[in-house]
Formats: structure tokens, C-alpha cells, sequence
């Protein structure tokens, strides 16, 4: 018998050999449909109406599991919706509403898979929301995220030799860098919650309170700093959180180096030349909108502490007048450090260069021949990077990060600026090299002349 005709009980009213051929296809989908139906419960395969399927029903007759199987994948109806006891409080938009509860992680693409429900950022010499890749990180990656700051007791007091470990001056300017990064959090949405306490202590009371799945911040490079990112690795694997840190303190990256950091040279002429014509990575722009803060755990803001707080005494800041000392008129914060760095590019700019009698020009511009910066490239209220690429944007001068000129690199205003600024990548970088917590030995460092901006 002609396999085309097994499904015709009439063999006068076949179709031309073209039509027939149309068919074949169907032979095959047969076979799996019966495979299927030895599978699916009978109530999921419910047979169509032939009419939506062929324009000449009368003609053909088609078996039920084929007929089963078209309705199997073509009408989604026939499949009752799946039931779940979780309720999601995920919204369609997480920038713009909160979580109200504290849901497991979404497993769909559309509740923000692969998004932690709450995360911290601990802000530590990183007192900004520009070239921030940690706050920026933290944002792109979590549904909600609590930025924090910890005024850590032991880096107040008296050392073992007698001096305060944090003087009133230094003490004043970072108060006033952290009331201003809390006014440019709130900008954008979010807050900084502000604690007086031991980091590894004050961050695991927050994660627990939030539900936070992890932590983001920078890393730092002095031996005591190392050893408190140590203690923050132990008690939040403990607690099962992941801690992530980034590297955004100096001109270079770390991880750009053409060399090991335990392989770095000790002395400065051997870096600058290692370093010499390595790029520098483009800043990060700040956020126009931060995530929202968890609802879970309810968590106060909290005061920014005064001198007192801290045990500092406020007269030490005053004048014998009753009036702030000079060098109580630093400002701490971002936007005054972004306000002093367009200034000093400003008059860069606009001074000309002046040639020596040797050849060579004045080495730098502004009050008392510096750009005064320095405070708060050091609290991290401005980034190196930043700082290179405003000078880049205000001059048409070129600018080189490491100068190969013989008498160091002095020459415009600007270029001795950026020379100021590797010597800084390098005492950091050779710091951090000495200060691991594993390095038993060390080698004694040497540098030739010059200043750290």
C-alpha cells in the first residue's frame, strides 16, 4: 500500500501529487506526538477543532495525538498558569521603588536577575561620588545599597609617643568632607549613615539589619588599614557575605602596572621609567540617580560627630582672637576640591609660560608656587585621575603623566603638577608593596630628589 494514502479512507478523492507532498511533513510529528502523549497527562492534550488547522478538513482525516500535539504547541491556553507561594515585591522599575520586604534573590530576568537585594559601601579615603568605580559597582550590581562611614576610635587619641594619631585640624577637614558627601548622596537619592565604631564590628551589625549580601570598597595601602580590611574579610566570611574591593587612589591603576607590586622598584627613577608612557584610565562619571536605601531593618542616618565626640578640643582650632586659625580655612569636601582643581586650571591656562635663563620654565603656578590640593587628594574627596583630566579639558598645552624631560619633568605649570602626582603613585605603591600582611621582610626604599604633591 502507497504510504501517502494510509490516511485516506477514500483513495478516488486524493489530491494532486503536489498536495500530497504537503502532508508528508506530518508523518514524523506523528511519531513524537505518541511519545508525548505516553508522557503528558491526557487533560493537558485536548484536541482542536480540525478547521483551525486545515482550510479542507473534510478531506483528511488527522489522528488525535498529531491533533494533540498542534494543540500542545500552538495554543498556550490549554496549559493552566503555574501557581507559586513566593510573592514577589520586586518592582518593574528597582531605581525607583524599594523592596518592602526581603525576598531571595529574583530568578527572572524581569525581577532584576542576578541583582543582590541590598548591598554597603564602606567609604573610607574615598570621600567622593566622581571617578567612584566602588559607590558606581555597589549600584549597577544590588536593588538597594547603604553607603556608610565609620569614625574609627582607635585612629583617635594619643599614639604611643604622645601625639594625637588625629590632630583637631586634620580631624575638622575630614568632618567636614563626610557632611558633604552625605549632601551629594541625598542629591542623588540615597543618604550615608554615619557610626562611631570599629568597622569589622559597625558593618556586620548593618549587613545583618539590611540583609546586605555584600560589601564594596576601596582598598588602602598603610600596614594598620591593611590589617583592618583582614579583620573585615574574616568576620563577613563568618557571616557568609562577600567583600569587594576596587582600586581608585592613585594616577595609575594597580593592576596597569607593567610589574608585580611585590616586583616594584624601590627607588623612584627605576618606577618613573617602568611607568613612563602607561595610560591612564578614564574617570568614571558620577550617577545622576543612586539606588534607594533598603526598608529592611530601618536603619537611622545617624549625627556626624563633632571635635568632642571624636575627644578633640575645639579651642584648638581657634585663633588667639577667638577666630578660626589659617589653617581652619580649608574647606573639606568634593565640591570644594572640584572648585579649587577648575580654579587652579584656570590660571594655569591663562599664565604664560615663563623661560629661565637655564632653559627651563617655572615649575608650578598659584599660592605659594602649589595648587594646595593635597588635603583633599588625601581624605580621596578628588581623585588623581579627576585631577588629570580637568587639567587635560582646560588647557590645549600637552600634558604628560610622566615626563621625559631631564630636569625631572619641569616645565609648564601642569606637567610639574603631573610629575608631583607620580611621585605620589609611587610612595603609595611602595607602601602598599611593604605593608601586605604576609611580607615578613622588607628592603630599604631609596628615591632620588623631589616632592610628593
Amino acid at each position: 500500500m502507497d504510504p501517502r494514502n494510509q490516511f485516506s479512507d477514500n483513495p478516488e478523492t486524493q489530491k494532486p501529487q503536489e498536495e500530497e507532498q504537503q502532508h508528508l511533513p506530518i508523518l514524523p510529528i506523528a511519531s513524537i506526538s505518541l511519545a508525548l502523549s505516553t508522557i503528558l497527562p491526557t487533560h493537558f492534550l485536548n484536541p482542536p477543532k480540525i478547521s483551525t488547522l486545515f482550510n479542507k478538513p473534510n478531506k483528511v482525516k488527522i489522528p488525535t495525538q498529531v491533533s494533540s500535539l498542534s494543540n500542545l504547541s500552538l495554543s498556550a491556553s490549554s496549559f493552566p498558569p503555574t501557581k507559586s507561594n513566593f510573592k514577589s515585591t520586586i518592582s518593574a522599575n528597582p531605581l525607583q521603588n524599594t523592596l518592602t520586604l526581603n525576598p531571595l534573590r529574583p530568578s527572572e530576568p524581569s525581577n532584576a536577575a542576578g541583582l543582590r537585594r541590598a548591598s554597603i559601601v564602606w567609604f573610607r579615603n574615598d570621600l567622593r561620588v566622581h571617578d567612584n568605580e566602588c559607590l558606581n559597582a555597589a549600584h549597577n550590581e544590588s536593588m538597594s545599597v547603604l553607603a556608610v562611614y565609620c569614625f574609627d576610635p582607635r585612629d583617635y587619641g594619643k599614639s604611643s609617643s604622645g601625639f594625637d594619631k588625629t590632630g583637631p585640624y586634620r580631624a575638622s577637614f575630614l568632618i567636614e568632607s563626610v557632611a558633604d558627601l552625605r549632601k551629594n548622596l541625598q542629591a542623588r537619592g540615597s543618604d550615608l549613615v554615619v557610626r562611631i565604631g570599629k568597622p569589622e564590628t559597625v558593618l556586620v551589625e548593618l549587613a545583618k539589619a539590611i540583609g546586605a549580601e555584600a560589601v564594596y570598597a576601596h582598598r588602602e595601602v598603610s600596614h594598620d588599614e591593611v590589617k583592618g580590611e583582614d579583620k573585615i574579610d574574616a568576620v563577613m566570611k563568618d557571616e557568609g557575605l562577600e567583600v569587594k574591593y576596587f582600586w581608585g587612589s592613585t594616577l595609575y591603576h594597580v593592576d596597569d602596572l607593567p610589574f608585580k607590586l611585590e616586583q616594584m622598584p624601590t627607588n623612584y627613577g627605576g618606577f618613573r621609567e617602568k611607568v613612563q608612557g602607561l595610560e591612564v584610565r578614564k574617570t568614571i562619571e558620577a550617577l545622576d540617580q543612586l539606588r534607594g536605601l533598603p526598608a529592611r531593618g530601618d536603619v537611622e542616618p545617624g549625627e556626624i560627630p563633632s571635635l568632642v565626640d571624636l575627644g578633640l578640643n575645639p579651642s584648638a582650632t581657634m585663633g588667639q582672637n577667638g577666630k578660626p586659625a589659617a589653617n581652619a580655612s580649608l574647606v573639606g569636601g568634593e565640591n570644594e576640591a572640584l572648585q579649587r582643581l577648575r580654579k587652579f586650571a584656570a590660571e594655569c591656562q591663562a599664565q604664560p609660560s615663563k623661560e629661565n635663563k637655564d632653559g627651563t620654565t617655572d615649575s608650578i603656578y598659584g599660592a605659594n608656587f602649589s595648587c594646595k590640593i593635597s588635603p583633599w587628594l588625601a581624605m580621596g574627596c578628588l581623585s588623581p585621575r579627576s585631577m588629570f583630566d580637568e587639567l587635560k579639558k582646560s588647557t590645549s598645552r600637552t600634558i604628560s603623566a610622566a615626563s621625559g624631560k631631564k630636569d625631572g619633568g619641569s616645565g609648564t605649570g601642569l606637567n610639574w603638577l603631573m610629575y608631583e602626582l607620580l611621585w605620589r603613585d609611587f610612595f603609595r605603591f611602595i607602601t602598599k608593596k611593604y605593608s601586605a600582611a604576609k611580607q615578613n621582610s622588607a628592603t630599604p626604599v631609596t628615591a632620588s630628589v623631589g616632592a610628593a604633591a
